[in-house]
Order: C-alpha cells, then structure tokens, then sequence
C-alpha cells in the first residue's frame, strides 16, 4: 500500500471514528441510532445498511424495519462533475449526443444521480450517471469494515451476524449496480418476461448510449403508485391498480424467478393505463425449485401442516450447524397456530414471512438470497396495498394466481413430466433394493456393519436423565470419600484432628458436603 493510499485510509478512519463518537456508541445502538449513524458516514454505509435490512433471517425485524427507511438521497455532484463523468464514459463532448440536460438532478443516490435530458431526435430521456470515484470510495470503505470486523468483542453485533458474509455480498451486490450494463440486461430481461402483460410497462432503452458509467432510457411523466390524488384526478380505480399490482409481482414471483426487489413507491409509476417499473438497478431470481418449495411453502400453511413446512424449511436453508429438529417443528407449531384461526384470506403475507425469518433466525438457519431479497420486496408491497388499497389482501390474489397456472395446460404437462421424472427414479431405486440388502447382510456376516443412532428427547426427559446422571457420579464420589477416608483412620498418619488423621477428616466433610447439596437441590427442585 502506497504512502497516499495509507494517508487516505487514516483520514476516512478519522472520519468514521468521529461520527460514532457523535453518536455515543458507547452507550448502545438502537435501530433508529444505526440507521442515522449509516447515513452519516455516507453512500457504503447507507448501501450497506440496505443490503442488511434484506436479512430478516439473520438480523433482528425492528433492526431490518428500521433500515428500510434509509434515506437514499444524498448530496448531489455538481454538474460539471457529470460532465466529466460523461465525457470519459463516451469519449466525446455529451453535447454530441444529447440537445440539452437539466443541470439540477431529478434524484441523487449513493451511487448515481439521474438527470432529465433530451436527445438528438428529440425523445425526452432520463440520464443515470455513475458517481465519480465512487469505485475506489467503496473499496476502501469495505477493505476497512473487513479490518473492523475482525476486531469486534465475540459478545456484539457479531454473534447475530456474519459480517463478513454481509460485507463480501454487499461489494458482489454493489459491483453490479455500478455496472449500468448489467441494469440494462435486466431492463431487457424484464421486458422479454412481461411483453404479454397489457397492464405493465418498461421504460425504453437507449443501448446504443448506454455503458458502464452511463444509462440512458426514456423518461414517464407518469405518477408515483402511492400519490392517490394524481390517480384519482386522472380517473383512475385504486383498487383495480392494486390487484394488477400485486398479480403481477406473483407473476414475478412464481412464473419468472425474476421479480424486483426494491418495488417501493418510488420505483412504481402508473402512466397511459399502464404500471411502469423502474429502476433495476437490484432484481431478484429464484430457481424453479426455490418457486416450487415456496408454493409448497403456501400450501403448508394455508391447510396448517407443520411437518411440510418443516421439510420446506430444511430443504431451501443452509446451516450454521445442524438444527435441532423438534424444537424447529415446535417453532412452525407455534407459528402456524398463530394464523391458525385466521380466514385464510385475512393473512398478512408480508407479516408470514417475517415470522417465519424469524422462525429460521433463532434455528439458525439461512435462506436464499432471492428468499430473503422477496421478504424485503412483500413487505415494500404490503405497504403500497396498506395506502392504496387496503382492503386487498395478497394471499386471496396469490391463491387465484397459482390456481389459474395449475389448470394451464404447461402446467398439466409439467405435472406429468415431473411425475414421469419421479417414477422413473423410483422403479431405479427399488431395482437396487436387494443388492443393497446383499451388501448391508455380507457386511454383517463379515462384522463390518456400523449403526448411526440418533436419538431426540423432549426437553424435560433430557433434563431428568442429565439429573439422574449427575446425582448416580456424586454418589460414586461419596463413596469412594468414605471407604478411603475410613481406610486413612486406620492408620497413625499425622496431623490429626479429634484423634484421627485430617486427611481423612477432610475426606468425610466433603463427603457430607457432597450429600447435603443432594439433599437440599432435591428439597427446593420440588418446591
């Protein structure tokens, strides 16, 4: 590391150390005291926080709800610095391509700002452009948090989190937003998966003046989701808006594995009857299998089957260590209790959710990232419906959806072919069975045969066998006190005390010691 770069490093630590001190660290974090201390120390900071507030399975929910309302809006590069950016990025003066740009920005984030502008043809587009140096800023940043993280006390922040794998995936997340080309595939991606649907929209890409640094797309006068003035002024029906809103996130969701992860008001238009989506810059994917274990997800709780959920649960997971089986079935118990005598069509499915991350978090069990960026994206959701149209309920829309696509005829075929799959795995299993006998009988004749037993206890017979255990070893020691403390007192072996050795003396007080702690433990246990 040069000597300018070291100077950097101890310049921003300074920084980082005098916000915390600002905000008294020393005297605890609170969800609220986090996200303020996030937004101070700058654009890594805020995209870090938002990345964790995705981590419902991980991270405490009043943390994650608090981290959803970072402000996202930072200070803005003067345009000049545009300039600069746009002229490196094309090679040529931007005058050459566009008519005119707005100098004041229409929004600033932490790793772009987007301008208003008009092209050469006329067309009115929006110009998203990279922050300066903002690479560099947020490798330094993250290089120094890699540093902090590993002098972190084993009793914090650190026991609920693994830092390390939030900071590796915020750097993987926050390369791809700053690699407008990859926000441009997924513009184009959307597009593909949505071009039947009447009712949704895409802004137009300008891929011939679009690059890494740079993204030019067509701009929608339309108005925000949530502004039901404006919608109500221009004759529209919130609750028709709503219900096309949410079915066509499930869609997303279920039919594409391709949804958008960040759908808050601002990222939702409604133009010329249309919905526009925008902003993709963060997308999520689920495989066909992660869609297939979340509508058997649905299923489980919508007919109450704790043991399906289970199997859900274990199947999308990975681990910190191996769970504890029934004390997960006894959390999903619990949890579909909860909703148990609810009108299926009354549920808060954003609220599932969180309670089921919350189920997986104290199992210590971590889900997908798509799994965990779609927590995020219902509850962005939930509160779009809350304003506009509250009394829409996801679950009835989501039920009606995936009931539709099993009567499609792909579906039918897709049941079919899976059930073919199944079959045929099946008849080659059941054709191995009796070599796999041989084997398991030659292996037995021979001795080389090993059982792996498990066993799972309920609580209290655990708690009682760790008693009796423990009180059969301090029998033992009581024991064998007496017999060598008696075998001491018969012989002349000094000092003594009251006429006999001390050593065996000091044997019998432990000994009485030993059964007067048995005693009394026994006495107050049963009180």
């Amino acid at each position: 590391m040069s000597r300018q770069e070291t100077q950097e490093y101890r310049t921003r630590l300074k920084e980082m150390t005098g916000v915390l001190k600002k905000h008294g660290i020393t005297r605890g974090v609170t969800p609220e005291k986090l996200r303020l201390i996030l937004e101070d120390l700058g654009p890594t900071f805020i995209k870090l926080g938002q990345i964790m507030s995705m981590h419902s399975d991980i991270l405490p929910k009043r943390y994650c709800d608090e981290l959803m309302r970072l402000r996202s809006e930072v200070a803005p590069m003067s345009f000049s610095e545009v300039e600069e950016v746009l002229e490196s990025a094309y090679g040529c003066p931007w005058s050459e391509i566009f008519t005119a740009i707005d100098d004041t920005p229409l929004g600033s984030a932490s790793i772009a700002q987007v301008h208003k502008a008009v092209l050469k043809n006329g067309a009115s587009v929006v110009v998203k452009v990279q922050r300066r140096g903002i690479y560099e800023t947020m490798a330094r940043d993250i290089g120094l948090l890699h540093r902090a993280v590993k002098l972190l006390p084993p009793v914090s922040l650190k026991e609920m989190v693994d830092l390390d794998m939030v900071l590796d995936e915020l750097w993987a997340v926050t390369r791809e937003e700053m690699n407008f080309l990859t926000e441009a595939a997924n513009m184009e991606e959307f597009a593909r998966h949505n071009k039947a649907v009447a009712f949704v929209g895409v802004p137009k890409l300008y891929q011939e003046y679009t690059n890494q640094f740079v993204l030019v797309m067509e701009h929608i006068e339309g108005c925000s989701v949530d502004d039901k003035k404006a919608l109500l002024a221009d004759g529209y029906d919130l609750e028709e808006i709503g219900i096309k809103l949410v079915d066509n996130y499930i869609k997303q969701v279920m039919d594409d594995g391709f949804f958008h992860a960040d759908p808050h008001p601002g990222n939702v238009k409604v133009c010329e009857g249309k919905i526009i989506w925008i902003d993709m810059g963060m997308m999520g994917r689920l495989t066909e299998r992660d869609r297939e274990l979340l509508g058997r997800a649905i299923q489980g709780i919508a007919v109450g089957d704790v043991g399906l959920l289970q199997d859900v649960v274990l199947a999308l997971g990975d681990f910190k260590e191996k769970p504890d089986q029934s004390q997960l079935y006894e959390d999903i118990s619990s949890l579909l209790s909860k909703y148990g005598t609810a009108d299926f069509g009354a549920i808060d499915i954003a609220e599932v959710t969180m309670d089921l991350m919350e189920v997986m978090k104290e199992n210590k069990i971590i889900m997908p990232h798509g799994m965990t960026m779609l927590a995020r994206g219902l509850t962005h959701m939930e509160g779009v419906l809350a304003d506009i149209a509250p009394e829409i309920n996801m679950v009835e829309i989501a039920s009606r959806h995936m009931a539709g696509k099993i009567l499609e005829e792909k579906s039918l075929k897709k049941e079919l072919k899976n059930s073919g799959k199944n079959l045929y795995k099946s008849i080659q299993k059941a054709v191995n069975i009796p070599s796999l006998l041989s084997d398991i009988l030659q292996g037995y004749l021979k001795g080389q045969t090993k059982i792996n037993l498990e066993l799972h206890a309920a609580g209290e017979l655990e708690r009682l066998l760790r008693r009796l255990v423990r009180n059969i070893v301090m029998g033992l020691w009581v024991m064998a006190l007496l017999i060598s403390s008696s075998i001491i007192c018969t012989t002349d072996m000094t000092p003594k005390i009251w006429g006999i050795p001390a050593l065996g003396a000091f044997g019998y007080l432990i000994a009485f010691g030993i059964v007067m702690y048995v005693f009394l433990k026994h006495i107050f246990s049963r009180k």
